[in-house]
């Protein structure tokens, strides 16, 4: 069975009007096998279709299914185990860095700066 969508799936709801949410869930076709081999409602992905039908729109990357970006950055980290501070690909790739940029790192009073290479400290 396909995901109903749009104004079929607004038809779907309003055609099982009283039933419990999981059977509303399950005869739009909301539904997906786990490896053991048992059913499992997907809730967020009917969700976000009923409320697309509805015409809310959640925005860019309001949806896992297209894999886009899920959690907002936090523009914080912490020391690994073995020292090493980890920059992670979002941040970078924000800021438009290809792998082989050279940075030269700038130590101050509890702070660390990367400053691209070749570049002077005034600049950002």
């Amino acid at each position: 069975m396909t995901m109903l969508t749009g104004a079929d799936l607004l038809a779907k709801v309003k055609e099982l009007g009283d039933a419990s949410k999981s059977e509303i869930v399950r005869a739009s076709g909301y539904l997906s096998t786990k490896k053991d081999g048992s059913e499992r409602l997907n809730f967020t992905a009917f969700y976000e279709a009923l409320l697309e039908a509805k015409g809310v729109s959640l925005g860019e990357g309001g949806s896992r299914s297209d894999k886009g970006p899920g959690r907002q950055l936090s523009y914080a980290t912490k020391v690994l185990f073995n020292g090493n501070l980890l920059v992670g690909k979002a941040y970078t790739t924000q800021l438009g860095l290809k792998p082989g940029d050279q940075f030269e790192i700038k130590l101050g009073r509890k702070q660390i700066r990367l400053v691209p290479a070749g570049s002077s400290d005034d600049e950002e």
